[in-house]
């Protein structure tokens, strides 16, 4: 099903190498065309291997191997993005909602994937557009949310929130967070938004400690046009990031305009994979009963 396979690592991790021969096995076994991030640290891994820039990798290659932790799988969503390209995650991280794939089922649970025998899901991408004096100053995209937080200050910052051009609240907040269903298990999670199932076409708007508290995680259509209006009056005291990343230092009377992608990413999942099972597992709701 997949032939010429890219693969992405975390750094600096004594996990990593293991799992990276174990899938480098299976890949040689089958004859795959493999290219390796540049970056990727290849120390006692044997065999001689085509590297390739990070940037680079994802031209040639309709599946790209993610070996770390849910933020490795971030950043090669990142990198793959609007290419057509699949994305399957090797866990070694500490919870792993995307990389669903333990080191000690790599050899079996990767010959299937590659004999067709896997689950794939159509998971949304964020838009964002960073608006100032009606021009767009920044864009960027991401799997899991757009965030607008507090920088540089231990004040609130306020922020007019609108949906498809109606008025939703103004706010005193130490932000907002975007997320798409898969951003739901991240830091919406943590501020107490509702998990969404990755099938949903929804998006979850979650106040970060908002002053009001009457103010609540809403969940809205996925077609629906976000924006954000800040509103504070000193400069230098709020940003916006997508998956974690820095994109834009905010002005006051600046607009994030945040928006569902036409393209989605192509996520690929063991067969076995059952997504009630993983929030079980990973979030400690107790097991099956008897």
């Amino acid at each position: 099903m997949f032939r010429h396979i890219g693969i992405v690592s975390k750094m600096h991790e004594p996990a990593v190498r293991d799992a990276l021969s174990s899938v480098l096995a299976v890949l040689n076994a089958r004859d795959c065309d493999v290219r390796i991030d540049a970056e990727a640290n290849l120390d006692g891994v044997v065999g001689d291997y085509r590297r390739v820039p990070r940037t680079e990798l994802p031209e040639s290659c309709d599946l790209v191997i993610s070996i770390g932790g849910d933020g490795t799988l971030l950043q090669c969503a990142g990198l793959i993005y609007p290419r057509d390209v699949a994305l399957l995650g090797i866990n070694l991280g500490r919870l792993g909602f995307l990389t669903d794939l333990p080191p000690a089922e790599i050899e079996s649970g990767l010959n299937a994937v590659l004999d067709g025998e896997y689950l794939a899901e159509e998971r949304a991408v964020l838009g964002c557009d960073v608006i100032r004096e009606g021009r767009v100053i920044a864009s960027e995209d991401g799997l899991n949310d757009v965030v607008v937080q507090k920088w540089n200050t231990a004040r609130l910052i306020t922020l007019n929130t609108f949906v498809d051009g109606k008025f939703l609240h103004s706010q005193r907040a130490d932000g907002m967070i975007v997320a798409t269903p898969t951003g739901s298990t991240a830091y919406a999670l943590s501020g107490g938004g509702p998990i969404l199932d990755p099938s949903i076409n929804a998006l979850v708007l979650v106040p970060i400690c908002p002053h009001t508290l009457t103010n609540r995680p809403i969940v809205v259509s996925d077609s629906a046009h976000i924006e954000m209006h800040i509103a504070t009056d000193r400069e230098d005291e709020s940003r916006v990031t997508c998956d974690g990343n820095s994109i834009q230092d905010l002005l006051p009377g600046d607009r994030v305009h945040v928006f569902r992608r036409k393209q989605s990413i192509h996520l690929i999942h063991p067969a076995s994979h059952d997504h009630f099972a993983t929030l079980r597992a990973k979030l400690n709701w107790g097991r099956y009963p008897c």
